[in-house]
């Protein structure tokens, strides 16, 4: 899949594009079949249809006249932003609350972003600290690379467990001090 589901979702954000999809969903169609369904000029359609096709949503057929919707796109894209339907217990989530949280901002055992509620913040610091045996010390470059496992930006996370309690620090070393202990 060349395209990536960020600029699937792009191509569909569009109100004229995604009434489009949703009539292809429906069946194969005509460029003139679709303006006539849609109300949309012609050449806006054309338009609309190539930058469908271009993310892959959209197929042409053989007769190059006649489209269809590709379910299969739409589902990759799906399966690559989605977390797996467990992925709350397999991160270490202990109640529902948790693991809700967990899904929603991890996605392949990333974190996509720090949650800015703090309740959710400390859910998902939580998580990241038990990857943190307690008593061990560690210098800085071993907890970059700890927590670069989860997040891009290692150092806002580094800084979001000292500040929130989960580790506490001092002349480069680092220890854990905070979050529950799984047995």
């Amino acid at each position: 899949m060349a395209e990536t589901p960020d600029e699937i979702l792009r191509a569909l954000a569009d109100p004229e594009r995604l009434a489009i999809a949703g009539m292809l969903a429906q069946g194969e169609r005509s460029a003139d079949e679709l303006t006539t369904s849609t109300g949309v000029p012609l050449s806006r359609v054309r338009k609309h249809l190539n930058r469908l096709t271009a993310t892959g949503v959209v197929r042409v057929l053989d007769d190059r006249h006649t489209y269809r919707l590709d379910p299969e796109t739409l589902r990759w894209a799906a399966e690559q932003v989605g977390p797996p339907r467990e992925a709350g217990l397999a991160l270490g989530a202990a109640t529902d609350n948790e693991e809700a949280v967990l899904r929603t901002f991890f996605r392949n055992g990333r974190l996509t972003e720090i949650p800015a509620k703090e309740a959710k913040r400390r859910i998902v610091l939580e998580r990241i600290a038990l990857e943190f045996d307690p008593g061990e010390h560690y210098d800085e470059p071993h907890v970059n690379v700890i927590v670069g496992r989860f997040f891009n930006d290692y150092a806002a996370l580094r800084r979001s467990l000292v500040d929130e309690g989960f580790l506490d620090r001092d002349g480069g070393v680092y220890w854990r001090v905070g979050g529950r202990v799984d047995l």
